[in-house]
């Protein structure tokens, strides 16, 4: 049905089975004030174990305003820079600190390249274009992330190389006081302050959504105009609230063992918004074995985009329309929002639905189990993967010896992993260790696995989900196969003045989280390309 009580400037509809639960679930979120308990940074709501932690990441709250002297200075250094011919801008971060500048600048047509990868050959590739006409945005809390720091090192080195002065050319994003802030400062960097209150996937409006977005040439002020215009009512206790009925929704819909959420492109002017949503939702719910499993697919039509699957919670992002897919039986939506009300809606309705299933919203906790096996690796530790044979320049791991011995080619084995998948529960996770912006045709894939399971689906590029749907897959419920796709890239590229190449460092990240899957009785099947075209079809016709 549709909520005409919705705010100005929103559509909002929905599909529910039970009119009575979902009313008595949005009268006690008002009754127990969560609305505005959360903009008031309330930091008991989600238990006294996630209280420190709540406490310090509850300023996107006030976004809206506090960031609104980041503008004109942002805007300010853009037009600098663009009178110096410096009009290519390159964004070097993960997670919600690259997905929002990746959906803004979609959404707004400018361009903005996007180099959250340690797969060399995007590495590379970004870096060989344009340089002399190019500014990089380094953004990370704490210069800690070892994806952003390699990337960073490849930029000074290509600018030196090529005799311009990186202190040009870098512009650092990050928490004031962090050590990349002392870094930066003593090299001579702009560096804008994030506000540390923050944590990276609600970050959107924070500078490491603005600074980058506004350099590339996207309105950042309407942004969060945008958001401004949404506050009141996403703050309000009140049963016309979108975020506490979005949140109702999908939190009554878990309690049922619903715990897939499609979203699905409905002819959206955000475009990419599905990708930002699924780092947010994933990273904040997925942990204890709980979670909400975002599933981002191309449209209304895809074929997990069926809103009376019993398992799914269908989504469509963008205006509602007559020929959109009905829910008879099952749990739907259909939202549309300018894109800064829509970060800040999905913001409270995540935060909320945290609170419903009983977990913190604003931690990661397996994140980092699958960095220390990256790091493991790279030191010469953790256990060298055996393969199990080669087919057509594709070689097969399984790690967690669970493939049958008489399985000898590709398509054998990406059959025996959907063998393991549950018919009812179950998820499949395709996990591409590639140049996404070379190799765009694999995720083409995800279509045809969903088609012949007949489950949801993800696709992630690696290592950008690490930040993102990887903690899902470690922490939320163990229903999910997973699919590693790595390769031997083209050339190899040295991170400078570090023991590793990108390449070695990509590898090691891929095998470390297959580890850590593994160890949590996670079935992992990972097919490693020899680089030709050969081993890339053999792959693609094992998929489709």
């Amino acid at each position: 049905m549709e909520d005409e009580s919705a705010p100005a400037g929103f559509e909002l509809g929905l599909a529910y089975p039970d009119e009575q639960e979902l009313q008595k679930a949005v009268d006690q979120l008002v009754a127990d004030q969560i609305a505005s308990r959360i903009a008031g940074h309330d930091a008991t709501l989600w238990g006294t174990e996630a209280e420190e932690e709540a406490g310090k990441r509850l300023g996107w709250v006030d976004l809206h305003v506090t960031s609104v002297p980041l503008v004109a200075q942002v805007e300010a250094l853009r037009d600098e820079l663009r009178g110096k011919g410096l009009d290519r801008v390159v964004l070097c971060g993960m997670g919600g600190s690259s997905l929002a500048p990746e959906v803004i600048c979609a959404s707004a047509g400018v361009a903005l390249t996007v180099l959250d990868s340690s797969q060399p050959d995007m590495v590379r590739e970004a870096i060989d274009q344009d340089l002399a006409r190019t500014v990089v945005v380094v953004s990370s809390k704490s210069g800690g992330t070892v994806e952003t720091d390699s990337q960073r090192r490849a930029y000074e080195h290509a600018f030196t190389v090529a005799g311009i002065d990186p202190a040009e050319r870098i512009v650092v994003v990050t928490d004031p006081g962090s050590p990349l802030d002392a870094e930066a400062t003593e090299k001579g960097y702009r560096v804008f302050h994030a506000d540390p209150q923050v944590g990276g996937r609600y970050s959107a409006l924070t500078a490491f959504g603005l600074v980058p977005s506004g350099l590339a040439g996207a309105d950042v002020g309407a942004l969060l105009e945008q958001a401004d215009e949404i506050a009141e009512d996403v703050a309000a206790d009140d049963e016309t609230n979108p975020a506490l009925v979005l949140a109702a929704l999908i939190g009554v819909a878990n309690a049922h063992g619903v715990d897939k959420l499609v979203l699905a492109d409905a002819g959206s002017r955000n475009v990419g918004f599905g990708d930002w949503a699924e780092q947010l939702v994933a990273e904040s719910t997925g942990k204890q074995g709980k979670g909400v499993l975002p599933v981002v697919v191309s449209g209304p039509h895809s074929p997990d985009a069926d809103p009376n699957t019993p398992d799914e919670v269908v989504g469509m992002i963008g205006p509602m329309r007559d020929d959109h897919p009905v829910a008879t039986s099952g749990y739907g939506f259909a939202v549309d929002a300018p894109l800064g009300a829509l970060f800040l809606l999905w913001e409270y309705t995540t935060a909320i639905v945290g609170q419903m299933i009983g977990i913190n919203p604003f931690d990661q906790p397996d994140v980092e189990s699958a960095k220390q096996a990256a790091r493991d690796m790279l030191g010469g530790g953790g256990e060298a993967p055996v393969a199990a044979f080669t087919d057509r320049g594709v070689t097969v791991y399984d790690t967690g010896d669970w493939l049958p011995e008489d399985v000898t080619t590709v398509g054998e084995a990406v059959a025996a992993l959907l063998d393991e998948l549950d018919p009812e529960r179950g998820y499949v996770a395709v996990q591409a260790y590639l140049d996404r912006l070379g190799d765009p045709r694999l995720a083409e894939t995800r279509d045809a696995l969903a088609t012949r399971t007949g489950r949801p689906t993800t696709f992630g590029w690696g290592p950008r989900f690490l930040h993102s749907t990887g903690q899902y897959h470690k922490g939320g419920p163990a229903t999910g196969v997973y699919l590693q796709i790595t390769t031997e890239p083209d050339q190899d590229l040295e991170v400078p003045d570090r023991p590793f190449t990108f390449g070695e460092f990509v590898l090691a990240q891929a095998v470390g989280d297959a580890q850590v899957l593994a160890s949590r009785g996670r079935p992992v099947l990972r097919l490693h390309l020899d680089g030709s075209e050969a081993a890339r079809a053999a792959v693609r016709e094992a998929l489709e």
